[in-house]
């Protein structure tokens, strides 16, 4: 517990209106959506920069723990105060879009800002930001940049830390450092902005962002790939983004996940299909966009496409989406936990990684529903099992361990979007070597020696 000295000093600085200990504010903020959670001893909630840097220059004095937050809907625990201390909210006040600079076409937003919020006012004017996670509707751009969050559309336009120019944030000195500019060159001194980018909030406390926009396609089109089996469906991925044609989105959903999505909500799927790609192109003349979808469909019925929908117009488009949309709710059919992974490997490597996947799924008798972002690598892998039952549980953890190690084997990353936090820090030992992780815990050490910012994540501890 936080002594109330402690507590009075926090409202000396923000106000007794933006800090709270009561029980359904610790409630409110002791979760994620990973349905772990661990109350802090207060919620404080900064008007501006000024209040963070005072608020992380005396919780370093006095060695108080520091959890920044944004919506609180990651996958990994990162926002979670598993140590207890101040979460550190940034939703309420420092959620304003600073600047759209048309000129140099960036946006400068601070950490609270919720990604289609920012979406629609650049599109206003003509521009375009491309990261779209699934909690885009939700999410924060903080929270996005914490854990470089990714998308859809990351198969033509890149993920978030492709957008990040410049960021300013508090060290838990109190300091405030400038990283990056808007400049489209910038190659003086190291790339903090970039060693910030996925850090979980455990280096400093994001309080601007300077990010790039790019001109807003003219026009989009949706298409669907049906295929008999999965591996049909991987080695379609990999060498449609070989064929010259980028797709804006190459998504992906396995049998399972297919029959989760019709028995939930009837929608006359292909129950019988071993795989669906779903894809997107875009551009500015129709002529191109079907030459684009001519190409991918091509390339699709090279490797076993069975039938290649054209969506004709926005509601067919929208039905299109609509199954991988709503892919994971409804994997709940499968049993009351999920063990949700977001693993990464190079594209070739896709039919060889579901491959395995399958093999651990009849080892151990559960089942593993697969979907996700196959454009770039990115496969959301789901091990279902009843989580009242323990022994269940047990084994859906050895599954997805040896989920973790056959993804290493094939050269991937343990996270494509989702980030380490709580839930993967005891795999990063699979991953990094004795050296990597040292070097890891010494960039740590020299941005927050007194380890109060998010301590326990990333296996940095």
């Amino acid at each position: 517990m936080i002594d109330a000295k402690h507590i009075q000093h926090f409202k000396n600085i923000v106000g007794e209106e933006n800090i709270y200990s009561d029980k359904a504010h610790l409630l409110a903020y002791s979760y994620d959506a990973t349905r772990e959670h661990f109350e802090p001893d207060a919620v404080v909630f900064p008007k501006d920069e000024e209040d963070v840097s005072e608020i992380l220059k005396y919780c370093n004095e006095h060695h108080i723990v520091i959890v920044p937050r944004g919506a609180g809907s990651g996958f990994t625990g990162g926002a979670l105060p598993s140590k207890g201390g101040i979460v550190l909210a940034m939703e309420k006040h420092m959620n304003k879009i600073l600047e759209i600079d048309m000129k140099n076409m960036v946006a400068i937003v601070q950490p609270g800002v919720i990604n289609m919020d920012l979406q629609k006012k650049v599109e206003e004017v003509g521009l375009f930001y491309p990261p779209d996670p699934a909690s885009q509707d939700y999410s924060t751009i903080g929270g996005n940049v914490s854990e470089n969050a990714g998308g859809m559309r990351a198969a033509k336009y890149g993920i978030t830390k492709d957008y990040v120019m410049a960021t300013r944030a508090v060290l838990p000195s109190g300091d405030v450092i400038k990283a990056g500019k808007r400049t489209i060159k910038d190659v003086a001194g190291y790339n903090i902005s970039g060693i910030l980018i996925a850090s979980e909030g455990t280096l400093a406390v994001l309080t601007e962002i300077t990010l790039k926009l790019i001109p807003k396609p003219k026009m989009t089109k949706t298409a669907m790939g049906i295929f008999p089996t999965v591996n049909d469906a991987m080695e379609a991925v990999y060498n449609t983004m070989a064929s010259g044609v980028t797709p804006v989105a190459m998504e992906f959903l396995d049998n399972l996940t297919i029959r989760a999505v019709e028995e939930t909500f009837h929608k006359g799927l292909p129950v019988d299909a071993g795989a669906l790609l779903v894809t997107d192109v875009d551009g500015n003349m129709e002529d191109d966009l079907d030459f684009q979808l001519a190409q991918i469909e091509k390339v699709f019925r090279e490797n076993g496409c069975s039938d290649f929908k054209v969506a004709k117009d926005e509601k067919e488009a929208a039905d299109i989406w609509f199954a991988r949309r709503n892919a994971s709710p409804s994997l709940s059919i499968y049993g009351s936990k999920k063990l949700n992974e977001d693993v990464t490997v190079p594209r070739s490597a896709l039919p060889e990684l579901l491959e395995k996947f399958y093999a651990i799924a009849k080892k151990y008798n559960v089942k593993i529903p697969c979907f996700g972002h196959t454009g770039d690598g990115n496969v959301h892998t789901n091990v279902m099992v009843d989580g009242s039952d323990p022994e269940q549980v047990k084994i859906a953890y050895k599954a997805i361990e040896e989920v973790f190690q056959a993804t290493v084997d094939l050269g991937g990353t343990l996270s494509g979007e989702h980030g380490i936090g709580l839930a993967k820090a005891p795999y990063m030992k699979m991953a990094f070597t004795d050296a990597e992780m040292e070097l890891f815990k010494s960039i740590k050490k020299a941005f927050d020696p007194n380890n109060i910012l998010n301590p326990s994540k990333m296996g940095l501890d």
